[in-house]
Formats: structure tokens, sequence, C-alpha cells
């Protein structure tokens, strides 16, 4: 007998490749939308879960087919998690990374799997939380190693470096970063990569240097912020606007750092400019990293657009997300 799902979908359905084929690329609708505009967009990528949810679970899957089914419902989630992550929903977002670990594992993705310890990690860090994203960059190794991967492993050891400057822990942070830069250097012989790594390039590397060493002018020694400037300036000149969010949290870092060096006509600056685009992302990521800027401009209130983009700051901050 042939029945529906209330998806519309005949029951039984026979999977072929192009039905993978679209899912995927609807993932990818998804994750290149999130990166230019930020998380809220959650309930088109709830509908591409229950597809392929459906697809797998009541589908006719060719074996060869099973895994890499397994691997876009497991993808979809991860993203998911990712998105709630973004519009400050962290529990939530630790529940979808947990229910994407599983599918991965089931599918044998070890690549995936380290991905999403990256992401887990992501979020003790954004909470100031370093020994709690060490140990999900540490096990993230773990799968990135079983899965052959240099990118990933350079992703985890960039992000380790962040943790340990975090922490304060400066040779750590250093030894780190300088591991995940060598390892970046080889990335010409690097496979194809996966879509859930193929944001890090050469700007996130260097986007990834000026975040460890904002890190370390914060917490150990100001001499790091002026490479951190260097750094920062290359990444925010390479981020388009299909990369808005990363582009603004950039600029963030980078008026962060001008602050420190006391040169706050430059953090003004581009600490308006870093407002302006946050105000178009949607996530309250860039909000939370404003508050180092938002402390030191505060602290330097003598000059009145100084104080107006502190003030500025602060309105902004409050506000809910849009």
């Amino acid at each position: 007998m042939v029945t529906t799902t209330g998806e519309s979908f005949p029951l039984p359905i026979s999977i072929e490749d192009t039905d993978v084929d679209q899912l995927e690329a609807a993932v990818g609708v998804l994750r290149a939308l999130d990166y230019r505009q930020g998380g809220g967009f959650c309930r088109d990528a709830v509908r591409v879960v229950k597809t392929a949810s459906l697809l797998l679970h009541w589908g006719t899957v060719p074996q060869p087919l099973r895994a890499r089914l397994s691997t876009v419902l497991a993808d979809v989630h991860n993203l998911l998690g990712w998105t709630e992550f973004d519009i400050g929903r962290d529990e939530a977002a630790r529940r979808r990374f947990e229910r994407a670990l599983e599918i991965a594992a089931e599918a044998g993705n070890d690549n995936l799997v380290a991905n999403i310890r990256y992401r887990l990690g992501r979020v003790h860090l954004h909470r100031h939380d370093a020994r709690g994203a060490l140990a999900e960059f540490a096990r993230g190794r773990e799968a990135a190693v079983r899965s052959d991967s240099g990118r990933a492993l350079a992703i985890l050891a960039a992000n380790e470096a962040w943790a340990f400057a975090m922490a304060g822990d400066e040779r750590p942070a250093l030894t780190r970063l300088a591991e995940a830069e060598a390892a970046f250097a080889t990335a010409g012989s690097w496979p194809e990569p996966r879509p859930w790594e193929a944001f890090f390039r050469e700007t996130d590397m260097a986007a990834m240097h000026g975040t460890v060493l904002t890190e370390l002018a914060t917490a150990v020694a100001g001499r790091y912020s002026g490479e951190a400037i260097t750094q920062l300036t290359s990444a925010a000149g390479g981020y388009g606007a299909d990369m808005a969010r990363s582009r603004s949290l950039t600029l963030v870092m980078l008026a962060q750092n001008h602050a420190l060096r006391g040169d706050f006509d430059e953090a003004t600056r581009i600490g308006g400019e870093a407002v302006d685009l946050a105000a178009q992302v949607g996530s309250v990521r860039p909000k939370d990293r404003l508050a180092p800027l938002e402390r030191l401009l505060t602290a330097h209130r003598g000059d009145a657009a100084v104080s107006g983009l502190a003030d500025r700051i602060g309105r902004y901050r409050s506000e809910p997300l849009g």
C-alpha cells in the first residue's frame, strides 16, 4: 500500500543520488545565509532536518547512500546548533550539537565529528570557559587525527590557541598558534574541504591569529596589540559581504586593539563601522564581543566622539536581537 507522510511524500520512498544532492545543496544555501546574515533562519533548516530524517527512516536507502544521507542530517543539526548559538540560545545549541555528534558517529564521519567538537568548544569560549573549550577541542583533535584532516587539525589548533590565550597561558597559546599556521602553510596539498570546514582559509587564519593576540594583549601584555592590528586589518580586508558576521567580529577586535594602544581616533572610527555592520547581522555574538571595547571607551570619555560611540554601543548591546 502506498500512503503519505504528511509532508506529501508517498511511501515507500526509493532514495536516489539526486535526492541527497538536493539536500546537500539546501544545506549549502543555509550555511551561506548564516555566514552572511547570522542565525535567523532556523525554520528553513528545520525543514531540511525533517526531510532528511524522513528519507533516512522511511525510505528505501541503498547502502552506499546511507552514510551520505546520515552525514547530511548530522550536518544540518550541526548548522542548527551554530545558529542557536548565534542567537544566544546556548542550551538549545548544545542539544543540537549532541544530536549531530550521535548521527555523525553512526555515519562514521570523523571529520564532521571534529567540526562539531570545534563548534561545541566555541560555545564554551564565548562564555569565557577556557577549560571547557579545551576539553572539546581535545576530543575534536582525536577525531581529526582519525579522519586524517589537516584542515580540521589547523582549525582546532588555532582555537586551542585562543582558549589558552583567554586563560592567560601565553606559551601554550603561542605554541598552538604556530602549529596552526605551520599546518595551514601546507593547505595547497590538502584535498578539497568538506562543506562544514570550507570557511577556514587564509582570511580566517589571519583573523584567528589576530584573535589570539588580542586575548594575549588583554590578559598578558599590551605588546601583542601591534601585531594583532596587522593580522586583523588583513582579515577585515579579506572578508566580503558574504562573510558579514566574521567581518563585524574582526572589526570589533581591531577597534579594541587600537583602544588598547591609546589610538582612540582609530578605535572610534573602526568601532563605529563595526557597530554599523553588526546591527545588520542577526547575531548576539558581536553584541557580546563589544563589551571590552565599550569598557575601554567608557574609561576614556574626555573626547566627545569616544563618549558618543560608548553610549551607542551601550544602547545597541541593550537592544533585543531583531
